[in-house]
């Protein structure tokens, strides 16, 4: 069985005041290309697949043209909700797609859908887990309310109630963040730590296609493996190798991974130097970069009036002006004051109280904390 993992497609996403959507609409051509030169058996979104909650009718008409064309392939389509979908919206539908192979991940009520297909090694079964949070978990699994502290313990719950035949081959769609990826800017950060979930607990699968965080990656084992998003979405990304995921499960225990490079209409670049540099014809004339999506920071000691109209006559799609000089670099106290704000309120306790006790909290004291501030902060 053959499948192609994609997530996080944020059609309908917006950049630095840069609208996504025609280079969404590309790449998301590549992606069907890639989809008939691989012949896959299925394809699996993990989640995020629209940027807002409430998208707009654009968004809405670019996610239709793509699951028309997959219907016309005749490949069975899985789709789960992220954290930046209403769920609701999503599943809308849900039943009558199936007679087009496409498959929606319902609301949560306290059972996970799975659907079953068969090869020459037999079932596999593909589970639609949509993101949840532990409140929403324990609305409807209230018999382990008292377990429930945090997203890795409710997670640890769905599954435990999701009869898992460890004989046959088994594949989770999932949209959470597992403890030991590797995050960039342009993911939402739940409160310090509580969003974890731990690894450990997905071991009675064959293979985790995870959606969230936006940088391909395995986390601890081979078949636990997030695709990232198919372009870049932040600067922190510029440096990134987008791609899809190609997963071929042979017999029980054996799998095949392979990464599709993505190439998109627009790529992404960071270019530093003085003004003087970058506004040079040699510099720029006849590169790629001229005509990407542009992060500009510049090295000049003195600001340089209207600089980023003047840049923009040259670069386009300009995305963004900073300086790195001595008189940035001594800007220590704000430095500082954006580092606060970017912190989550479990790590400016634990800030607080090292300062206060010269001493870290312990595993327990956090263990004490987390339900307090999930039910605090954990809805927002």
């Amino acid at each position: 069985m053959k499948f192609m993992h994609i997530s996080d497609l944020h059609i309908g996403k917006q950049v630095n005041g840069y609208s996504m959507i025609e280079d969404q609409r590309y790449i998301l051509k590549s992606i069907l290309r890639e989809v008939e030169k691989e012949d896959v058996d299925g394809v699996l979104i993990a989640g995020d697949v629209y940027d807002k909650s409430v998208p707009s009718a654009e968004a809405v008409t670019v996610l239709d043209d793509f699951l028309v064309r997959l219907a016309k392939k005749k490949k069975p389509v899985f789709i789960i909700s992220g954290n930046h979908d209403s769920a609701e919206r999503l599943s809308f539908g849900g039943r009558l797609f199936e007679a087009q192979n496409i498959y929606l991940s319902p609301v949560y009520q306290g059972e996970v859908r799975c659907i079953t297909m068969e090869d020459a090694y037999g079932e596999v079964n593909i589970y639609l887990l949509p993101f949840v949070k532990p409140t929403q978990v324990k609305a409807f699994l209230k018999e382990e309310e008292d377990r429930i502290t945090d997203y890795s313990s409710a997670i640890a719950a769905v599954i435990d109630h999701m009869n898992i035949d460890t004989t046959k081959r088994n594949v989770l769609l999932m949209h959470q963040f597992v403890t030991g990826a590797v995050r960039c800017d342009s993911e939402e950060v739940s409160v310090g730590g509580l969003d974890q979930v731990d690894g450990s607990i997905l071991k009675d699968f064959d293979y985790v296609a995870l959606g969230h965080i936006h940088g391909p990656q395995k986390v601890g084992e081979e078949n636990i493996r997030y695709c990232g998003t198919p372009l870049k979405y932040s600067l922190s990304e510029v440096n990134h190798k987008k791609s899809v995921t190609i997963v071929e499960l042979k017999e029980k225990g054996e799998l095949i991974l392979q990464e599709i490079p993505l190439i998109p209409k627009r790529d992404m670049y960071h270019l530093r130097g003085t003004y003087e540099e970058l506004s040079s014809l040699n510099y720029y004339k006849g590169k790629e970069f001229q005509n990407g999506y542009v992060h500009v920071t510049l090295t000049n000691e003195e600001d340089i009036l209207e600089v980023k109209g003047r840049l923009q006559t040259i670069y386009p799609n300009l995305m963004s002006v900073e300086y790195d000089n001595r008189r940035t670099r001594s800007t220590l106290n704000l430095q500082a004051t954006e580092e606060v704000e970017k912190k989550s309120p479990l790590e400016l306790f634990e800030n607080l109280y090292e300062q206060q006790n010269n001493q870290e909290l312990t595993k327990e004291q956090v263990e004490i904390l987390l339900p307090m501030i999930e039910s605090i902060w954990g809805e927002e």
